[in-house]
């Protein structure tokens, strides 16, 4: 076990390296040893651990228990801001042990809004449509909840860096508590701390404080502006229908509020 712990952590490094020299290639093989590495990791690990007790393995779930929509729901809670599916669904298997692939949200905006066409305001929230603040039409591959404030629900310029350091804050938070603290989760941090400066300069050096310390930092350069542009756009909101608030307009630029160009 640990002569494969010390060779994990060799591949983290040199996969690193090799994406920071940008030699792609070389990168993409690497991780590739890796994670058979982390196979046979695990699968010493299992060996080690013996025999699943079978009143467990026949307790365990063959499915999920929420349905895609209330585990896309629970994602998006916990983040609190406007997501793609890959980072949904990253996110959930992660911390919350879930089973969701990309392709399960495919078709899961326009189903929500199939049903609240036929029967609006029926459920207590919807998935729906993140909206640009140009346009009021609906941000591509964004997926916020109907509850949400207008505000929130409104993407401008500056939102996707800002969404980004605060999702990072929001799971850094999570892993200050140790119990939390999974391979699975420490990995998400680090894809949110490779892109933060100052997040970290090594996976093993990581940690939680200093992600959210750095993420908070490059924060306080964006937030204000950010707010500000998606405060005017929501304000525009408030013209549509119930429909278009939730899913967005395709009828071009949404009309000026009075005294605005």
């Amino acid at each position: 076990m640990d002569a494969l712990e010390q060779r994990i952590d060799d591949l983290r490094a040199e996969v690193r390296r090799s994406a920071m020299a940008g030699d792609r290639a070389r990168a993409n093989r690497l991780r590739s040893e890796l994670r058979k590495v982390e196979a046979e990791w695990d699968a010493t690990l299992a060996t080690l651990a013996g025999p699943e007790p079978l009143e467990d393995a026949a307790m365990a779930p063959t499915a999920p228990l929420l349905p895609v929509r209330e585990q896309v729901h629970q994602a998006l809670t916990f983040l609190t801001v406007p997501a793609a599916p890959k980072l949904i669904v990253a996110l959930h298997n992660a911390l919350f042990g879930g089973t969701l692939a990309s392709g399960q949200l495919t078709s899961l905006r326009r189903d929500e809004e199939r049903s609240f066409k036929t029967n609006r305001h029926g459920r207590p929230y919807y998935i729906c449509a993140a909206l640009t603040a140009d346009r009021l039409s609906p941000a591509r591959g964004l997926l916020a909840v109907s509850t949400w404030s207008m505000e929130a629900r409104v993407v401008g310029p500056l939102s996707p860096r800002v969404h980004f350091l605060k999702a990072a804050i929001r799971v850094a938070e999570h892993l200050r508590q140790p119990e939390w603290a999974t391979l699975p989760a420490r990995r998400l941090l680090w894809e949110f701390a490779a892109n933060i400066p100052g997040g970290a300069r090594t996976f093993d050096s990581m940690t939680p404080d200093a992600v959210q310390h750095a993420a908070r930092t490059e924060l306080e350069v964006h937030e204000d502006a950010d707010r500000s542009h998606r405060e005017a756009a929501a304000r525009r909101v408030i013209k549509l229908d119930d429909l278009q608030q939730m899913f967005g307009t395709t009828l071009g630029l949404a009309p000026a509020t009075m005294g605005e160009g």
